[in-house]
Parts: structure tokens; sequence; C-alpha cells
């Protein structure tokens, strides 16, 4: 039977929100975002989770995540590096070759436990699937000079989220071959796989609300979520 690991990417500074705080530790109703996250998986058909952090996180994480809200499935907290690929490398070192993988941004905390089943169940099928939702918007492909170049037909265009869920020996072998490229353009953890093997990949449908907290109006958002699914 294969493992099912999850690696939780929590080592971003987050920029953009402006704070001096991590954006995956800012709380949300008293508890930090990361929380909403690791429970969600901890409640999930994932056997076991790594927590990719930032530098000099491991024993804050430890004490005031892990141990504070009692999240059992964690085996590893591991320091991230200089790039989000670096960390997701990291945290690749500690899985079995022959066990499957979710990898999922940690400043995503509206993932919901069915669609991490789902994912789960796609991925021991394919050996390969992703997050996503149809984009609501048209999208227009723009030239360095921001002049319109061409229009893709909307329903082929998808906003792609995480879980992203891959066999390990598969994303270790791709990540590989992309360091031996020098290749800095890796965006997600899909476009390493696109690149670097034949694999083809799912994509998954799962929720406009599974968002990356990236702006302080984004925790608005979240917030009024966690309220309505009390509810």
């Amino acid at each position: 039977m294969k493992k099912v690991n999850a690696i939780i990417l929590s080592a971003g500074k987050g920029k953009r929100m402006n704070s001096d705080v991590s954006k995956q530790y800012l709380e949300i109703n008293d508890k930090p975002i990361i929380y909403y996250t690791l429970k969600s998986f901890e409640k999930s058909n994932v056997d076991e989770i790594i927590i990719v952090v930032g530098k000099g996180d491991v024993e804050y994480v430890k004490k005031e995540i892990v141990d504070k809200y009692n999240i059992s499935k964690i085996t590893n907290i591991v320091e991230g590096g200089e790039e989000r690929y670096d960390s997701v490398i990291n945290g690749l070192e500690y899985l079995n070759d022959e066990d499957l993988v979710l990898i999922h941004d940690g400043a995503r905390p509206l993932i919901k436990i069915e669609e991490i089943n789902k994912i789960i169940d796609v991925v021991k099928k394919s050996g390969a699937c992703i997050a996503g939702m149809p984009s609501k918007d048209t999208i227009k492909i723009i030239n360095k000079e921001g002049v319109v170049v061409s229009t893709p037909e909307r329903k082929n265009v998808w906003q792609i989220q995480t879980p992203q869920a891959f066999g390990v020996e598969i994303i270790k072998l791709a990540y590989k071959k992309m360091r031996e490229a020098d290749d800095k353009t890796i965006t997600d953890d899909a476009m390493v796989i696109e690149k670097y093997t034949d694999t083809k990949i799912k994509v998954i449908e799962t929720s406009y609300e599974n968002i990356k907290v990236t702006t302080p109006e984004d925790l608005i958002f979240v917030e009024r979520i966690i309220e309505s699914r009390k509810k």
C-alpha cells in the first residue's frame, strides 16, 4: 500500500500582505491561517504531513502550531529554501520513492477535506493530478509591450490551485532534471512535471473558495467563509 504524504509549504514571507508577520501566521478568529490548512489535511486520508517553514521557524512552528493544536500527523518540520521549488525539494527528501505526495500552499486555508480525499483517489490511479477551477474571466495573452497577442478559448483556461499530487519518484526525477538544467522559470509543481517528464496531469475541479491568501483583502474573504462554514 502506497503511503500518502502531504508537504505543506509555509516558508513564504508574503510581501504583498504588508505585514511584519509571515502571512501563514496571521490570525483569523484567534487561530493562525496555517492552523486551518493543517486541520483539513489532518482530518483527510493523508497518512503523514511534512511542514516546510522559513529559516529559524522550526521551533516556533513546533511549539505554537503543532503542539498547541495537537496536529498528530506531522512527522517532520523542515526549513525551506530561497525559492518555492527549493522548499518543495527540501520536503521531498524525506519521502520514499514508491509513495505519493500532495503539495499544498500553507496559505490556502479553505481547502476542503473532501477535495483532498478526491485528489488522493485520483492520483492513486493517474499518478499526477492538480486542483483547479475554470476561469470566470476572459484571458488575454499579451507581449512585453503590453499589447494583446491572442485570446484563448475560455472553456480551455483554468486557474490552477493546490494541492498538486504526484508519485514521489516522478516529481523527484522532474526536479532533479530542472536543477541540472538550472531552470529558474518554474512557478508550480505541475510545470516541472510538464517540462521534464511525459506524465499526463489530470485537473480536478475543487472550489473558487480555495484561494491563496496574498493581500489584506483576502483575509476578509477567508474570515467570512470560515464563519459561514461554522453555521
